[in-house]
């Protein structure tokens, strides 16, 4: 299958989760997916996980969605390959904060080469 890229800008709640929604999605089909955050994007890849305790996660959780708390794990469990764009995070004046476990700090050529001839949709 064609690889999948997830090139997350937006560092809100809705375009983050959202862009874990498709990663898990096709990942979970058996595709390779591979999430760049950069720019405010990064904060879905902190080690604080502050979006997962947004407002909105209750919201989702009392329609019976996945939100992000759930989407993490499952997209760790999925092989889901994180980078935080080593740029995205010195121009968010975060480049010596902590990153989640697992995610890796790299720039926009290692995205690119992950992806190969894949496909890339961005949030």
């Amino acid at each position: 299958m064609t690889a999948l890229g997830v090139l997350l800008i937006s560092g809100g709640h809705e375009r983050a989760h959202y862009a874990l929604v498709m990663a898990t999605g096709a990942a979970a089909l058996g595709r390779d997916v591979t999430l760049f955050a950069t720019n405010a994007g990064v904060r879905l890849l902190l080690d604080d996980q502050a979006l997962a305790s947004d407002v909105r996660e209750a919201v989702l959780a009392a329609r019976g969605v996945a939100g992000i708390g759930v989407l993490w794990p499952a997209a760790r469990e999925l092989g889901i390959r994180m980078i935080a764009c080593e740029a995205g995070l010195a121009a968010e004046g975060l480049r010596d904060v902590h990153l989640a476990d697992g995610v890796e700090r790299a720039g926009v050529a290692t995205f690119l080469e992950a992806v190969g001839g894949g496909q890339v949709i961005t949030f």
